[in-house]
């Protein structure tokens, strides 16, 4: 699928959760999804809690989370020594 297609999953709606990017047809949130990953929810077992969701839902907040932070810059917090 691509990259265009997959975004196409996601959607922003002020009166969807206060606008943060959700899956379409969804009130489950991209940040929802990738915390469910951080913490070592595999897609597998995503898929098994929420059964309207596809691979390509959870693989489309991946790819939003990555095109969101490639023009950001980071700072260190603390100098390194």
């Amino acid at each position: 699928m691509e990259q265009k297609q997959l975004l196409e999953r996601i959607v922003l709606n002020p009166k969807i959760m206060v606008g943060k990017p959700v899956i379409r047809g969804t009130r489950l949130t991209v940040q929802y999804i990738l915390n469910l990953l951080a913490h070592g929810a595999t897609i597998d077992e995503i898929l098994q809690e929420y059964k309207g969701l596809t691979k390509e839902d959870i693989l489309a907040c991946l790819l939003y989370a990555s095109e969101t932070l490639e023009d950001t810059t980071f700072m260190p917090l603390v100098e390194a020594v």
